[in-house]
């Protein structure tokens, strides 16, 4: 049964199911028991033991030298950029990508230009990234690329080891350094049946998020070479990254990392459960083949917008995220329960009679 969706409020009234992301996880009694005890310091001024525990764990999982804890994945992104980076040049990333859709900050705050190639899935186009790369007279030269796993935009999906390792070498052969936007790696690593440091090995910066099915609630962790992480760090003062007391939000990471990974198959598994069923319907609406935890329900044959089916399917209990004017993306994270997915697919049911009139 779900943790926070199927339960009654009190009131006697069922909380909606909430696929919105799995952002909205709560820490587990667990997790609020370590954060209770954690030793902590002041980590602007001489370090605090919490986060130096978190950002060391993290960077020995991943294999990397030195690991910087922040409030944010996209503070980490952003740090992973500046400190690789020189005024003037560019960040190379598939078009899709959340960093080139989303997180375009570099851009505005340094005079860094983006520059998105073509892709599938998350994967790149080899060709035109081996082009994008090159320097020459009338070209920027590049200071990162940047890939993602899993692909937020593509309803979770992962990018394979063999691509992965193809771009970075791509890369190499230029002197680009690569970061990887892995704010759900461990979901990518879980899908793909390997560690996440065999996912991690495949570019020279990382960043993690601590928050979504980790359970935490805060944080993120960016994990890279020693020099270019000591960079980060003053980075990451000048943005108002640096927090004292950290350690209590650290603590809380650490033990996401260490004890939340394995369950995340589960949450994989309701995903593709809620995909069969939405299929099964034989409704006009379809729902993507999720590899991981996202599922992207196609509604262009309904004649309703994404925003209008999301506040039909909010009336009925289910919250749900547009995603653009045709998709709908639904999350499933450690809240939702086997219940939940079927409530899940009631309310889509009920949905299109409503579309129907």
């Amino acid at each position: 049964m779900s943790a926070l969706n199927s339960h009654d409020s009190g009131a006697g009234i069922a909380l909606p199911v909430d696929l919105r992301s799995d952002t909205v996880t709560r820490p587990t009694e667990q997790m609020y028991e370590v954060m209770r005890t954690a030793p902590i310091g002041d980590d602007g001024l001489d370090f605090d033991p919490s986060v130096r525990m978190l950002e060391e764990g993290v960077a020995t999982l991943l294999g990397k030298e030195e690991g910087l804890f922040v409030p944010s994945c996209t503070m980490a992104n952003l740090l992973a950029v500046l400190a690789q980076t020189g005024r003037g040049e560019q960040v190379v990333l598939e078009s899709s990508a959340h960093m080139y859709t989303s997180e375009r900050g570099a851009a505005t705050f340094t005079g860094l230009f983006y520059l998105g190639v073509p892709g599938l899935r998350g994967e790149m186009d080899l060709n035109h990234t081996e082009e994008s790369l090159k320097g020459g007279k009338h070209k920027l030269h590049t200071g990162v690329l940047a890939m993602e796993t899993s692909h937020n935009n593509s309803g979770g999906a992962v990018p394979g080891l063999a691509h992965m390792q193809a771009v970075y070498r791509l890369a190499e052969a230029q002197g680009v350094p690569v970061h990887l936007d892995g704010a759900r790696l461990f979901n990518a690593a879980v899908a793909l049946g390997v560690s996440a440091q065999a996912v991690a090995q495949h570019a020279d910066t990382v960043s993690v998020c601590l928050s979504k099915g980790l359970s935490a609630p805060v944080g993120a962790v960016l994990v890279g070479p020693s020099a270019m992480m000591h960079q980060a760090r003053r980075l990451r003062r000048m943005l108002g990254g640096t927090q004292r007391q950290a350690g209590i939000m650290a603590a809380a990471g650490l033990y996401g990392v260490q004890n939340m990974v394995s369950r995340l198959s589960e949450d994989h598994q309701r995903a593709q459960h809620l995909s069969r069923l939405i299929n099964q319907l034989g409704l006009p609406i379809s729902a993507s083949q999720p590899q991981t935890n996202i599922v992207q329900i196609d509604i262009a044959q309904t004649g309703l917008d994404s925003n209008a089916w999301a506040n039909n399917l909010e009336s009925l209990g289910l919250l749900v995220r547009p995603w653009g004017k045709d998709r709908l993306r639904c999350v499933t994270h450690r809240h939702i329960g086997d219940e939940d997915i079927e409530r899940a697919v009631a309310c889509f049911k009920q949905g299109v009679r409503l579309v129907a009139g």
